[in-house]
């Protein structure tokens, strides 16, 4: 028997010139739809949530169901009367998690919101793109299609844009607010690092478009060249996502640059590189490498490191919105894991970050790219107290900053100043939060759903509407 994976997926009966020209098309709605919905929000509208993790992630199939129901915040969505929401999940959502969600809304009922929502599910427990599992199913597109009670105000959203999501949204018949896998590359550790350099946005020394070992040695000896002092460099795979395709490589105490032992000693160092994830393995490493390709860079160190990132959309009119900054908080063998992140940026790099950010926006933006995306950075404290900034890798997709983000702006109708840094309600307030992107133990697999609400509350914890305080899930 075949495994899930290799069952091929039922043809769209295209080319792939054809399939890319339809699916431009299909995108062309998007502005119609964006303008009608800013005028009036009071429009029908039908939202299909697909949250797919369709990149290189390692993942089981029960952090798999955690990833997706991550989106759930967007049920936030259905403030609007006339809205209706369709969730796709590997398995079925319990009733008890949408109503909480429902339950967080200002003003409205959650009946008639819960009559606005579907949840679809695969039923499909395997850890693999959930985009595939619905490819798998003509049936279950077919049920989704039919809850779209008018295509023309219908879109997609993802996690994340690959070819497969691209079909879905053809298969489905309504566009996707997102950026086309044909700029795929410029997302990509190699490409960020070229835009970087066209845009003039400050990044680290190094070297990219690398496909072996034997590549990443030859350009650490020419970066030596260049900069002898350095003492660490990143090694990162083109498609990797969480820093889970880092890898720190040590330079101290190397033979002196051309000498002619220098390029064996370089070497053995990137075969004793340290991977980020417990789980890879050197000989892994080296096959992805040259399959994905990746780069090396300087590894920025100082007394104060940070690494903040900065959110940005570009609209189906093609505007250039700076959305959010945040702290990331990382962790893991090297510090390249991310764990969660503080919102907002600390104001001392915020605004420079973000006047690099846009440059980086409004290229994307001129490229003909669309949706949300992020860019992350390095910054170190000088001895006279400023930053550094270093551009580090813009991630075309949505990301964990995302959905803490988003969970604020719906539930507080606050907005974000990017030149002071700050974020505030309508009536004035600053809002703040501190979003972990995993906390796990096996202790906590004895509580229910129900048993982590009923501590929160409790303990007072829980989310007030009216202080626009607390804990949200």
């Amino acid at each position: 028997m075949s495994r899930p994976s290799d069952l091929p997926l039922p043809p769209l009966g295209l080319s792939e010139e054809e399939a890319g020209e339809q699916f431009e098309r299909l995108q062309r709605k998007l502005k119609p739809l964006w303008e009608s919905i800013r005028q009036l929000s009071n429009r029908e509208q039908t939202i299909v949530v697909v949250p797919s993790q369709s990149a290189e992630f390692e993942c089981h199939g029960a952090e798999m169901q955690g990833y997706e129901e991550r989106y759930l915040f967007l049920l936030l969505l259905l403030r609007q009367p006339r809205a209706r929401m369709i969730y796709v999940t590997s398995q079925t959502v319990l009733p008890n998690t949408i109503d909480y969600y429902l339950g967080m809304m200002p003003g409205v009922i959650a009946s008639h919101a819960r009559k606005r929502f579907f949840n679809v599910a695969t039923e499909d427990r395997s850890p693999r793109p959930l985009s595939r599992k619905l490819l798998e199913r003509p049936k279950l597109i077919e049920d989704i299609r039919s809850l779209i009670p008018d295509p023309d105000h219908a879109h997609l959203v993802t996690y994340n844009v690959t070819e497969m999501e691209r079909d879905l949204a053809l298969r489905l018949g309504i566009p996707l607010y997102g950026p086309d896998p044909k700029f795929f590359p410029l997302g990509s550790k190699t490409g960020c690092r070229r835009l970087f350099a066209d845009e003039q946005v400050c990044h680290p020394l190094g070297r990219e478009d690398l496909h072996s070992i034997d590549e990443v040695a030859a350009a650490l000896v020419d970066m030596r060249r260049e900069r002898p002092s350095m003492s660490q460099v990143m090694v990162k795979l083109n498609d990797s996502i969480s820093g889970e395709g880092n890898a720190v490589a040590v330079l101290d105490g190397l033979p002196s640059p051309g000498d002619a032992k220098e390029m064996e000693a370089v070497t053995q160092r990137v075969r004793d590189m340290q991977f980020e994830s417990a789980s890879v393995t050197f000989d892994g490493y080296e096959t992805t490498l040259k399959e994905m390709g990746g780069i090396v860079e300087q590894r920025i160190v100082g007394e104060e490191i940070r690494s903040p990132s900065a959110q940005l959309r570009v609209t189906p009119l093609g505007e250039v919105e700076l959305l959010s900054t945040h702290d990331q908080l990382l962790g893991g063998p090297t510090g390249q894991l991310y764990l969660g992140c503080r919102f907002p940026a600390d104001s001392a790099y915020a605004a420079a970050i973000s006047r690099e950010s846009r440059k980086v926006g409004e290229r994307l933006a001129k490229e003909g790219v669309l949706g949300r995306f992020a860019i992350d950075f390095v910054v170190v404290r000088q001895e006279d107290g400023s930053w550094d900034a270093y551009a580090i890798e813009i991630n075309l997709r949505k990301g964990g900053t995302t959905h803490p983000f988003l969970t604020l702006q719906f539930l507080t109708d606050g907005a974000y100043d990017d030149e002071n840094a700050v974020f505030t309600t309508p009536n004035g307030h600053a809002k703040y939060f501190v979003a972990s992107d995993h906390i796990e133990s096996p202790l906590y697999r004895v509580f229910t759903p129900d048993d982590v609400f009923d501590i929160a509350i409790r303990h007072k914890l829980h989310f007030s509407e009216s202080r626009h305080s607390g804990v949200v899930f």
